[in-house]
């Protein structure tokens, strides 16, 4: 919505009916029998037209501001244009806090806290994040889960995505190449797809945020780094939680 033309249109308007209600001057009933009657002002023809003209858009702005607004809205009788300046300026008061409402009374939302990250991950983002080199703290943070998967598995001869896949394999361990499990009866159908899930999230971790953050130049959003911190949040954490088969 353009708010200043709003604006600009509703303060008219309200300049516009009280320039025509102080024009017109007090109601007959106001007037004491010695002051009657008043020859007409000759602006009051004008005014009127231009009140007239002006009254469909203002309608349609409050009624975009607030539908009640226009439920009483009429400008023919000296009541109803009280009430329609009324109506104006409630608009106008929409309209200046509007902004002030979208902050305020917004409901709270989740937040997510990087130091509550798996350890694999923000112990070593934490010093580039805290520099604010974004792009490093999710390379860090990539490099040490492969560390990590390393040391649990005996492994050095396979990093990254490789490394996931071998780890996370459903073929049997063989001589130097463990295996793996999430944790429960690998018989199970629902542990057999957290298995799967497990592979494919590694995998697409590191395919997709670990190999951009190693070799392109630039660096990430703050918002961006902080969602491909919390995935790689997840995957050391499934792998922290598999078992090693030999």
């Amino acid at each position: 919505m353009d708010r200043d033309w709003m604006q600009q249109r509703l303060e008219a308007f309200d300049a516009l009916v009280t320039k025509y209600v102080t024009a017109s001057g007090p109601s007959p009933d106001a007037l004491s029998l010695s002051e009657r009657p008043r020859p007409a002002n000759p602006e009051l023809p004008g005014l009127r037209t231009e009140m007239i003209k002006a009254e469909p858009t203002v309608r349609k702005i409050l009624s975009r501001l607030d539908p009640a607004l226009v439920a009483d809205f009429n400008v023919e009788s000296g009541s109803g244009r009280h009430a329609a300046v009324s109506q104006v300026r409630r608009g106008l008061g929409i309209l200046a806090d509007m902004d002030e409402w979208a902050i305020r009374l917004t409901p709270d939302t989740p937040a997510l806290h990087a130091d509550q990250l798996h350890p694999w991950v923000w112990d070593a983002a934490r010093t580039f994040w805290e520099s604010e080199h974004y792009r490093a703290a999710v390379h860090a943070a990539a490099t040490s889960i492969n560390a990590r998967l390393q040391n649990k598995l005996g492994r050095r001869d396979v990093s990254d995505a490789k490394l996931v896949q071998e780890a996370l394999s459903d073929k049997a361990p063989e001589p130097g190449k463990p295996r793996l499990r999430i944790p429960g009866d690998q018989s199970d159908p629902g542990v057999q797809t957290r298995q799967r899930g497990a592979l494919q999230l590694g995998q697409g971790a590191y395919s997709a945020l670990r190999n951009p953050a190693a070799h392109e130049t630039g660096d990430l959003a703050e918002q961006e780094a902080l969602e491909q911190l919390a995935t790689f949040s997840v995957v050391a954490r499934l792998m922290d939680q598999c078992q090693v088969v030999y």
